[in-house]
C-alpha cells in the first residue's frame, strides 16, 4: 500500500459535492436537533476527510501485469513505457506490430523481460485470441492472472450526418465499441482470476455531443454504456471497471492531422450526392473542415494528465467509475451537459 496525494479537478469536484451537500443536509437537521454549524463540521470532516483518503490510498506494483491496446502511437505508447517503467509487466497491442510500426519498433527497443510488444487488431477475434494464449504463457508465476486490460485503442472522423459514409460509421462502431466487447470477451477469464481491472477511455464526447462528430460520438455513447453494464455485472467477481473521459488532446495525440482531415473532408465532398451539396454549399462545408483543424491545436498537448489517470485507475485502492482528464473548461461543460436542462447547454456551447 502506498499513498498518492491527488490535486486533480476530478477531486476537486467531489469535495465541492460534498460541501454542498454538507450545507443542505446540515440545515435540514438543524430543525430537528442541533445547530447548523455543528452537523456542517461533523459532516464536512468525516466527508473531506474520507474522500482525501479515498482518493489517495493506491496498491504495490509487485507482480501485476498489463494488456494496453492501441500502443502504436499516440495514448497507448507513451503508456507502455510509463508502465512498464513503473514495474509492471507490460503486454503492449500493436496494430502494426507484425508489420514492424514505428510504435511497434520503439518499444521493441526498450527491451527487457516486462515489456512484450504483440500484434492486436482489436476487431479480429482471432487476434485477441492470440493474444489470451502470450499472455497465458508469459505471466509470471507469482502471477494470479492478468491485472489489467486498458482498452486505448480508438479510431475518430469528423463530418455532419449527410456527409459521412456508412463505412466510417461502421468503422467507428466497429474499433470503438466491437473491439471492446471482444476484448471483454476474451480477457475475463484472466481478469476474474485476479480480480483485476477493466480500464476504458471513452471521451468527453461520451457525456455531451457536438455537431460534426455523429460518428465518433455515436460510439463513445455506446461504449459508455456497455462498460455500465459490465461494471455491474463484474462486481460480484471483483472485477473493476473504469472509464476515462478525457477532454480535448487532439493536439497532444496526432489523432488528427493536417493530412487525415483534407484526405477526410476530400473523401466525403467527392461521395456526397448532388442534392446534399447543393443544400449546404461549399462554404458551409469548408468552415466545419476549418474547425476540425482548428482542434489540431487548440487542445491540450500536455497528455500527463490522460496518462496519470490511466495509473490511478489501474492502482487505486478504491478505483472511480470515470476519471476525468480534463482542464476546467470542459470539467464545467461536463457538468452543465449533465447535470443542467439541455436548454441551457445549447445556449452556452452550441
Amino acid at each position: 500500500m502506498q499513498v498518492k496525494i491527488r490535486t486533480d479537478l476530478d477531486l476537486l469536484q467531489r469535495c465541492l459535492m460534498i460541501i454542498l451537500w454538507s450545507a443542505v443536509t446540515s440545515y435540514i437537521l438543524s430543525f430537528l436537533k442541533w445547530d447548523f454549524h455543528t452537523w456542517n463540521q461533523m459532516f464536512l470532516v468525516v466527508g473531506l476527510g474520507a474522500s482525501l483518503v479515498q482518493s489517495s490510498l493506491q496498491l504495490d506494483i509487485e507482480d501485476k501485469s498489463v494488456l494496453i491496446t492501441g500502443c502504436d502511437t499516440g495514448f497507448g505508447l507513451v503508456l507502455a513505457k510509463h508502465l512498464h517503467a513503473l514495474g509492471f509487466k507490460v503486454f503492449a497491442g500493436c496494430l502494426l506490430a507484425d508489420s514492424d510500426g514505428a510504435g511497434a519498433t520503439e518499444l521493441r527497443s526498450i527491451g527487457g523481460p516486462d515489456l512484450h510488444v504483440i500484434q492486436l487488431d482489436v476487431t479480429k477475434s482471432e487476434d485477441w485470441s492470440n493474444a489470451s494464449v502470450y499472455i497465458k504463457e508469459h505471466l509470471s508465476t507469482a502471477s494470479a492472472g492478468l491485472w489489467g486490460l486498458v482498452n486505448n485503442a480508438g479510431w475518430a472522423t469528423f463530418g455532419d450526418v449527410e456527409w459521412v459514409s456508412m463505412s466510417n460509421f461502421n468503422k467507428a462502431m466497429n474499433i470503438n465499441v466491437n473491439g471492446v466487447i471482444l476484448g471483454a470477451k476474451h480477457m475475463l477469464p484472466l481478469l476474474r482470476k485476479s480480480k483485476g481491472r477493466i480500464v476504458t477511455i471513452t471521451s468527453g464526447l461520451g457525456r455531451f455531443a457536438v455537431p460534426t462528430r455523429s460518428p465518433y460520438v455515436a460510439s463513445k455513447y455506446a461504449l459508455e454504456g456497455f462498460l455500465d453494464c459490465l461494471r455491474y455485472e463484474m462486481k460480484s467477481f471483483g472485477v473493476s471497471v473504469s472509464l476515462l473521459e478525457p477532454g480535448n488532446y487532439i493536439a497532444g495525440t496526432n489523432i488528427f492531422n493536417e493530412k487525415f482531415v483534407m484526405s477526410q473532408a476530400e473523401l466525403m465532398w467527392s461521395e456526397m450526392s448532388d442534392e446534399v451539396k447543393q443544400v449546404y454549399g461549399k462554404d458551409y462545408f469548408n468552415k466545419k473542415v476549418e474547425v476540425m483543424r482548428s482542434y489540431m491545436n487548440n487542445g491540450t498537448k500536455d497528455i500527463s494528465p490522460v496518462i496519470n489517470s490511466y495509473t490511478d485507475a489501474l492502482l487505486d485502492v478504491f478505483p472511480q467509475v470515470r476519471y476525468q482528464p480534463m482542464d476546467l473548461y470542459f470539467k464545467v461543460r461536463c457538468i452543465i451537459a449533465t447535470h443542467m436542462p439541455e436548454k441551457v447547454y445549447e445556449i452556452l456551447y452550441l
